[in-house]
């Protein structure tokens, strides 16, 4: 993708002069060289779409740069932290696996602490069993401490901080959250948020100008590869714009999923979801029985977890215990790997997730009763509405999960590509001013080239935009504004009369 205006000829090539853009606001107005037949739509919108892909490139590309390394952090993430914490997720795979129940008391017995907020049996041959605790005193009150029980054995191979739905540890949290926010909290979010909203605008407007550039080059290879020929700044831009097409689509999509779950075109797109009826649909835990229907799991054993038994002189009614329940699941084809959610409150049952995020995704749930050992609800995931799978799919697919190394591998190959992009726009940039100084940006007065048939629906589009994307339109209305102002400016003193 070009990112950055084109420099004026510089001796590089005699083809230095097809690749020219307008250096004046007449040039701007008249459409400079290169801009096609003077009535043309795209003769008029062309130093607009370059202008815009300028200041939203030099602009937003830092905030880009840092989502792109931390994104290449995160890429490595998964698989550094096989490395890291293999003592925990690991074991020798035995003859017999022991109950849940059994595994649950072993990590209660090791950690006391806090309250059992979910379980989730070993999904596999040799991996280990994570008995999750929240309420820990030392642990973010956003994440769980995590015990991790050898299947076989019910040792406890050792607890670590765990957060999200990925069951992420340490080292994968800590990165997560840098490249999420900076670990600047909620204010850290917007840079996420504002690198997204604009990501989307600069790939387009590359994609759109390297192939009206190079239109009359009709040859696959002089779009497609970058010119090992070429010299100085325009074999900079032939790296950057080959690899901008080759990327463009990658970057549209890490672009339209960041934005579903950041926080303010995320809240707008979850509106949008509702009222078109596509919010993705939970089990619901409610259980008859009344108010001794369900209970709380405090801080000390949950009822049943020994052998399924439970107290009734203790005053708790009967439970199944997790056993019972996870046999339950089962029976509904809900192989794993499984998340155990103990009842939250009475009337409430217990809540058997799937957490596969690979591909195929499995993500059915079921509700039972905790009296009875009954399933009272089945959500299954081919129910979802198709938005909400579209949303599963895509974040998944964005966080690396999906598809998994593959997956992974992609997604480090997407930000190695973006990092030499942002790399390669700045150095036209400085090319631009002949390797002395950062070029001219484009002039001011592109819009008046447009059409009025074209300008009219292109600021209606722009505005409806800003509105659901709020850090591509207040930036944007900002940049507006200051360049007002700038112009007015400039043309007060340029009708000033000379001394």
């Amino acid at each position: 993708m070009s990112a950055e205006p084109l420099a004026p000829a510089t001796g590089d090539s005699p083809d230095d002069a097809s690749d020219k853009e307008p250096h004046s606001p007449a040039e701007a107005e008249s459409g400079g060289s290169g801009s096609g037949s003077g009535g043309s739509v795209w003769a008029g919108l062309r130093p607009l779409v370059l202008r815009l892909h300028f200041y939203a490139g030099v602009l937003a590309a830092p905030f880009l740069l840092v989502a792109a390394v931390t994104g290449l952090l995160y890429a490595g993430s998964f698989q550094a932290e096989k490395l890291v914490y293999a003592h925990e997720l690991r074991v020798p795979v035995g003859d017999r696996e022991l109950p849940i129940s059994q595994q649950v008391a072993a990590a209660r017995k090791a950690h006391p602490e806090g309250e059992i907020s979910a379980v989730r049996p070993s999904p596999e041959d040799g991996a280990t069993t994570r008995v999750l605790l929240s309420g820990v005193k030392g642990v973010d009150p956003d994440h769980t401490l995590a015990v991790f029980v050898d299947p076989y054995t019910g040792k406890v191979r050792g607890a670590l901080e765990q957060y999200g739905s990925t069951g992420a540890l340490p080292l994968r949290t800590w990165i997560d959250e840098f490249h999420r926010d900076l670990h600047l909290g909620q204010t850290g979010r917007l840079y996420s948020e504002l690198a997204a909203s604009w990501l989307w605008v600069i790939a387009l407007g590359g994609v759109v100008l390297w192939l009206s550039r190079r239109r009359k080059k009709r040859a696959l290879r002089a779009v497609a590869l970058p010119d090992r020929t070429a010299t100085g700044r325009r074999r900079t831009m032939s790296f950057h714009g080959a690899v901008g097409l080759w990327v463009a689509l990658g970057l549209l999509f890490l672009s339209a999923t960041g934005l579903t779950w950041s926080t303010y075109a995320g809240a707008n797109v979850e509106d949008l979801r509702a009222a078109l009826g596509q919010t993705t649909p939970t089990v619901s835990a409610t259980v008859g029985g009344g108010e001794h229907a369900g209970h709380h799991m405090g801080s000390g054993s949950m009822p049943g977890m020994d052998m399924g038994g439970t107290d009734e002189a203790a005053g708790h009614t009967a439970d199944v215990g997790l056993d019972t329940v996870l046999t339950a699941a089962r029976a509904k084809d809900l192989d794993n790997p499984v998340e155990i959610v103990p009842p939250a409150e009475p009337g409430s049952g217990y809540v058997v997730s799937q957490i596969q995020r690979s591909w195929p995704e499995k993500q059915d749930s079921v509700a039972i009763d905790p009296a009875t050992g009954e399933v009272t609800d089945v959500q299954r995931f081919a129910d979802y509405p198709v938005l909400a799978k579209l949303s599963r799919w895509g974040i998944d697919l964005h966080t690396g999960n999906l598809f998994g190394l593959v997956n992974q591998i992609a997604l480090a190959a997407l930000a190695l590509a973006l990092i030499l992009l942002i790399v390669w726009g700045y150095r036209m940039w400085w090319q631009r001013g002949r390797a002395s100084a950062f070029g001219r940006p484009i002039p001011r007065g592109a819009w008046r080239r447009v059409p009025l048939y074209a300008l009219l629906p292109l600021t209606a589009a722009i505005a409806v935009i800003g509105y659901y994307l709020p850090l591509l339109g207040i930036p944007l209305a900002a940049f507006l504004a200051v360049d007002i102002v700038a112009g007015q400016i400039a043309r007060r003193r340029g009708a000033t009369p000379a001394a």
